[in-house]
C-alpha cells in the first residue's frame, strides 16, 4: 500500500507515428514532468499505436497491477479515423467520471472552438482513475492544469481514505474546524 500522501501515475501515449519511431513523443514526457513537478511519482510510461485492442490491453495491464492511482492517456481523442482512445477507455472502465472530461472541454473552449472536437473520457477501473488527454503537448498541458487540483482528493476517495470526507465537512461547515 502506498504512503497516504504518495500519488502514483502512469502515462500511455497513443500515436502510430511515435510507436513506429517516426516522431518523438513530446506529450508523454511533458505530462510526466508536470506530474513529478507537482510531487507525483511516475510509475509507468509507454507508447502504443492507435489500435483499439492494444490500447485496451495496455490500460488493463497497467491498472490491474494496483500500482497506479491515475493513468493518463495522451492522444487518439479526436475525429481521426484511427482515434479510438475514448472507445478503448470506455470498454475497460467500470464507472465513468464525466465531470473531469466536461471540465477539460469547458476550459479548452475558452481557448479554441476546436475543443468541441475532443472526445476524451474519464473513468474508474478498480481504484484507479483513467483520464484521456489530447495528443498535442499544449492541449494536454491545458487539460492537465484543469484536473490536477482535484486529483489528490479523487485519489483519497478511491483509496477510501477516512481523511477524504474531512475536506468536505470543513469546506461545508468551516466553524467545525
Amino acid at each position: 500500500m502506498p504512503e497516504r500522501d504518495e500519488l502514483r501515475a502512469g502515462v500511455i501515449t497513443i500515436s502510430d507515428r511515435s510507436a513506429r519511431g517516426e516522431r518523438p513523443d513530446q506529450t508523454g514526457p511533458l505530462i510526466g514532468e508536470i506530474l513529478t513537478s507537482a510531487g507525483w511519482t511516475l510509475i509507468f510510461a509507454s507508447i502504443v499505436p492507435d489500435n483499439l485492442e492494444l490500447i485496451k490491453q495496455t490500460i488493463v495491464d497497467c491498472v490491474d497491477t494496483g500500482e497506479l492511482d491515475v493513468l493518463f492517456t495522451a492522444g487518439g481523442t479526436g475525429f481521426g479515423v484511427r482515434d479510438v482512445t475514448p472507445e478503448a477507455t470506455s470498454q475497460v472502465i467500470e464507472r465513468s467520471a464525466p465531470g473531469l472530461a466536461e471540465a477539460m472541454r469547458a476550459r479548452s473552449l475558452q481557448i479554441t472552438p476546436h475543443a468541441m472536437l475532443s472526445r476524451g473520457v474519464a473513468g474508474i477501473r478498480g481504484r484507479t482513475l483513467i483520464i484521456n488527454l489530447p495528443g498535442s503537448p499544449k492541449a494536454a498541458q491545458e487539460n492537465l492544469d484543469v484536473v490536477l487540483p482535484v486529483l489528490g482528493h479523487a485519489v483519497q476517495l478511491l483509496r477510501d481514505d477516512p481523511q477524504a470526507e474531512m475536506g468536505h465537512i470543513l469546506k461545508e461547515n468551516p466553524e467545525n474546524g
